[in-house]
C-alpha cells in the first residue's frame, strides 16, 4: 500500500466542482486555511516547507520578507543589511529584475537544511520519494523537465509590477502549453514512483496551474481549461491506484484574478485521512494518519530471470549483428 500526495500549487477550492472535476475533488474534499507571508499574501516558497514539516514559517526558518526577492542567492547574504537600507518598493523591484534577468531559482533549498537545523519532515524514517517539492531538493545537481522549463521561460513569464497580477507573458498560448507539459511530466514521475512499488510515500508537486493563473487573470477560459486538463491527468494517476492505496491532493493557496487567495484545499480517495487537516500546518497530520492506518511496506518489482546460457549467447550474437555491441 502506498500513500500518494500530489501537491498542485494554487488549486483553488472556489474553482473546483465535483461534477466537472471529479478527479480533483475525489471521494472527499474541503477548503483549508493557509498562511500569509510578510508581503500580505500566501507564499509558495514558505508554504511547502510548512506542509512537509507541520511548522509555520517562523519555526522552519524559510521566510521570504518580500515575495521571492530575498531568497535569491545574490541577495541572501546581505539581506539583513538591505532590509534596513533599501526601501520595500525598491527591494521588490530588485527581486523582480533578478527573476527576469538571471537563471537563479528561489525554490531550491536543499533537503539537508532540515536535518542540519533539527527539523523533521514527513519523509524522515520512511521509504519515500519526494518529487520536485519547493525548498526540499534532494539532488541539487539534477533537474527534471519542470525545473528546466521554469528556468528557460524568458519573456513567456516575467514579473511586471505595473500589471494587476504582477506578471505578463509575451505569448500566453505558448506559455500555457509549456506549463501543461510541466504538469504532465511531474504527474508522470509520480505515477512511475507509485508503479515501482518501492515506496510507502510518494509526494510530488507541480506549479503549472499557479503559473498559468498568474498570466490568465484576464483570460478566465484559459484558467478553467487548466482545471479540466489537470482533472484528466489526475484521473490517469488515479487509475494506477490499488484499492489499498491512498491519494491525497493538496494546495498551498488558491488563485483568482491573477493573485493568490487566502484559502487552500485538500482532496482524497479516503475521506477519513483529511479529517485531521484544518490548514496547511496540519496537512502532515493527515498524511501521517494515512501512513499509520495500514501496512505500507514497499514490495518492489521482481523481474524473474529465466535465460539459459545458450539463449544469452544468441541475444549477444544478435546485438553484435545489429551493431549495438
Amino acid at each position: 500500500m502506498t500513500v500518494v500526495v500530489l501537491g498542485i500549487d494554487a488549486l483553488d477550492p472556489d474553482l473546483v466542482d465535483p461534477d466537472e472535476h471529479p478527479s480533483l475533488t475525489l471521494e472527499g474534499h474541503k477548503r483549508i486555511n493557509t498562511i500569509n507571508s510578510a508581503s500580505g499574501e500566501p507564499s509558495t516558497h514558505e508554504l511547502w516547507p510548512t506542509i512537509i514539516t507541520g511548522l509555520p514559517p517562523k519555526k522552519h526558518g524559510l521566510e521570504l520578507e518580500d515575495g521571492v526577492a530575498w531568497e535569491n542567492p545574490f541577495l541572501r547574504v546581505g539581506s539583513s543589511i538591505a532590509n534596513i537600507l533599501v526601501p520595500d518598493e525598491i527591494q521588490t523591484r530588485i527581486g523582480a529584475w533578478l527573476l527576469n534577468n538571471t537563471d537563479q531559482d528561489a525554490f531550491r533549498v536543499e533537503s539537508s537544511y532540515y536535518s542540519e537545523n533539527g527539523i523533521d519532515t514527513v519523509f524522515d524514517g520512511r521509504d519515500a520519494s519526494p518529487i520536485g517539492i519547493p525548498n526540499y531538493v534532494t539532488d541539487p545537481d539534477s533537474e527534471d523537465r519542470e525545473h528546466q522549463l521554469r528556468r528557460s521561460l524568458g519573456n513567456l513569464f516575467e514579473r511586471d509590477l505595473n500589471t494587476e497580477s504582477g506578471h505578463v507573458s509575451s505569448d500566453p498560448e505558448a506559455f500555457y502549453e509549456l506549463c501543461m507539459e510541466m504538469a504532465m511530466i511531474r504527474i508522470a514521475r509520480v505515477r512511475r514512483a507509485l508503479r515501482s512499488q518501492e515506496y510507502e510515500l510518494v509526494f510530488g508537486y507541480t506549479s503549472g496551474l499557479d503559473l498559468i493563473g498568474h498570466v490568465a487573470f484576464d483570460r478566465p477560459s484559459m484558467q478553467m481549461a487548466v482545471y479540466e486538463e489537470l482533472d484528466q491527468f489526475v484521473s490517469e494517476l488515479r487509475g494506477d491506484l490499488t484499492d489499498d492505496d491512498v491519494l491525497i491532493l493538496v494546495s498551498d493557496h488558491g488563485l483568482q484574478d491573477g493573485v493568490h487567495t487566502h484559502e487552500a484545499m485538500v482532496a482524497t480517495t479516503h475521506p477519513e485521512t483529511i479529517e485531521p487537516i484544518t490548514g496547511v500546518e496540519s496537512v502532515r497530520d493527515g498524511i501521517e494518519y494515512a501512513l499509520n492506518d495500514s501496512n505500507h511496506e514497499p514490495t518492489g518489482r521482481q523481474f524473474e530471470q529465466k535465460r539459459s546460457r545458450e539463449q544469452s549467447e544468441q541475444v549477444k550474437s544478435q546485438l553484435e549483428d545489429l551493431g549495438y555491441i
